[in-house]
């Protein structure tokens, strides 16, 4: 079937992620490639010191994206949407919606971004002896519990964005595994939030007075590929207002945007990861084993069918870089020369590739914000050299490129050396490697490991959620890794960099450098405003 007799035999299925900045619609035929797409871009708003987007956002920025995939179907192939084969739903992770007995929200959505919540997350980093981010759900609560909130006594239930949203599709209130991950820890041995952490906290919520223990407000935790309800009547209504989508409709369960990610490039074997690099940057690694000890510079969560992964998240990546670029645009300007933006990124990244491998003593601090991973509250973009450093072009791009992963490279340091965690292959996406081969390379160098880019990683989570909602049809008996590696992906492992010996030994080199000269930053942080 071509993609129009697809979607009029209502075998085309769709997966919606709400991302920080863009809601994103993208419909799928039976061969599981993407045929048409809808968006809405959104941002979120400070209200009263916290992150948030309202309920009413949410709704809107949902029915809008929805009407604009209604909208490309109708131009590229001139009929409408009417049935679905299945549907899911996926959005950033953790944060904290909290809901009384009449599925009213207490208090305004906190988003991932929100960062009061630092007394809670030590205590209970300590209490369960694991590490708890401070975005965690769990944190949230226990902050919220601390604080004295007066909403805390009035909760019947406590999700996710991605739980809500398909709670009020389907009237099921679920969770897929890995979205749980980052409510509080999930057990790999049950696929369940870990039982005696659960136990831990429910002393405390008994401690406080409080009505409830988490089995009583948390949402059910369901692995990829299991019943997670279907789209009411209600749901196809609110979903798209204009009346065509029919009820009924099959809906994987909800996920988190590190599980679809994880899915978009194939990576939910265990022994296997991938790295996303764009403003910001995250790895995951799925583990065959728990780590020896917690470490706060990496946070544990989960794949959608439960496998341990192991996440280190940074706040800065290629912002820097871009202000240098739109530096030597403004001078390409100031010459009269015509201006293609991705002609001047393809040139500066490929010069640096005749950079010294250790970028000739030149170090970036990318810090637009600050990084954890590092120690740095706060951040001061900076370029440092000595005098008899290798200043040339070639090295200060290098420099850019290897600073962009510098912190990326630190935290998996941890994994890949103390822990001697082995993976077989990573795939790389964002906008680091939109220019071939290059940031392939350098991240190659800084993880010594290699490094695959797909053609289909660009597709993002939407498309990852799209895939979950296929494996719930189709599966047909396979584990999740098996249906994408068979059916999804069909061998196809994208293009492969390996890192070359020169290479990593100039990355040790740089970031030994790097880490002594950190100093330096935080100096930079204490006295520029």
């Amino acid at each position: 079937m071509n993609a129009k007799q697809t979607i009029e035999a209502g075998k085309a299925i769709l997966g919606i992620e709400f991302g920080s900045t863009r809601i994103k619609a993208v419909l799928i035929d039976e061969q599981n490639k993407p045929i048409a797409q809808g968006s809405f871009e959104w941002e979120n708003q400070l209200v009263d010191g916290l992150w948030t987007y309202s309920i009413d956002i949410i709704w809107k920025g949902l029915q809008d994206c929805y009407a604009d995939l209604r909208q490309d179907v109708k131009k590229q192939y001139d009929c409408e949407i009417e049935q679905l084969a299945a549907i899911g739903f996926s959005a950033m992770m953790h944060g904290y919606m909290a809901f009384n007995a009449d599925q009213q929200i207490l208090v305004p959505f906190r988003t991932w971004r929100n960062t009061n919540t630092g007394k809670a997350a030590a205590e209970l980093s300590e209490l369960f002896n694991y590490n708890i981010p401070l975005r965690w759900s769990i944190s949230h609560l226990y902050e919220c519990i601390l604080e004295g909130n007066e909403h805390v006594k009035d909760i019947k239930f406590l999700t996710t964005l991605a739980g809500y949203v398909h709670w009020q599709l389907t009237g099921q209130f679920v969770l897929g595994v890995g979205d749980a991950s980052g409510m509080i820890p999930v057990d790999p041995a049950t696929k369940n939030y870990d039982a005696e952490m659960v136990d831990k906290f429910n002393k405390i919520l008994a401690s406080k007075g409080l009505p409830y223990t988490l089995e009583n407000i948390l949402p059910k935790v369901l692995v990829a590929g299991e019943n997670a309800g279907q789209l009411t009547a209600e749901g196809a209504k609110c979903l798209d207002p204009s009346g065509h989508l029919k009820a009924g409709v099959p809906v994987c369960p909800p996920e988190g945007d590190a599980g679809t990610g994880m899915v978009a490039t194939n990576a939910v074997k265990q022994r296997t990861g991938n790295v996303s690099a764009g403003t910001s940057s995250f790895s995951m690694i799925v583990l065959e084993k728990p780590l020896s000890k917690p470490y706060e510079m990496i946070d544990m969560v989960t794949t959608p069918d439960g496998s341990l992964v192991a996440m280190v998240h940074c706040n800065n990546c290629t912002s820097d870089i871009n202000a240098w670029v739109g530096l030597f645009k403004e001078y390409q300007q100031l010459l009269g020369i015509k201006v293609d933006m991705n002609e001047l990124y393809g040139k500066l990244f490929n010069k640096a590739l005749e950079g010294d491998t250790d970028c000739g003593g030149l170090i970036s601090y990318n810090y637009v914000s600050g990084e954890p991973v590092t120690g740095l509250a706060e951040g001061r973009p900076m370029f440092v050299r000595s005098a008899s450093d290798k200043f040339n072009l070639a090295n200060f791009m290098r420099a850019h490129l290897y600073g962009a992963i510098g912190v990326l490279k630190i935290g998996n340091d941890i994994l890949l050396k103390e822990e001697k965690i082995k993976v077989d292959r990573i795939t790389g996406h964002g906008g680091y490697f939109k220019t071939p081969g290059v940031g392939q390379r350098m991240l190659a160098a800084a993880l010594n490991s290699p490094i695959s880019v797909m053609e289909t990683a660009g597709e993002g989570g939407a498309w990852g959620i799209a895939l979950l909602a296929g494996y719930l049809i189709n599966k047909n008996g396979k584990s999740l890794a098996d249906y994408l590696e068979d059916v999804v992906f069909a061998g196809n492992t994208g293009v492969s960099v390996a890192p070359t010996a020169e290479d990593v030994a100039g990355f040790e080199k740089y970031i030994e450098n790097y880490k002594q000269c950190l100093p330096i930053e935080q100096a930079a942080v204490d006295n520029k405003q």
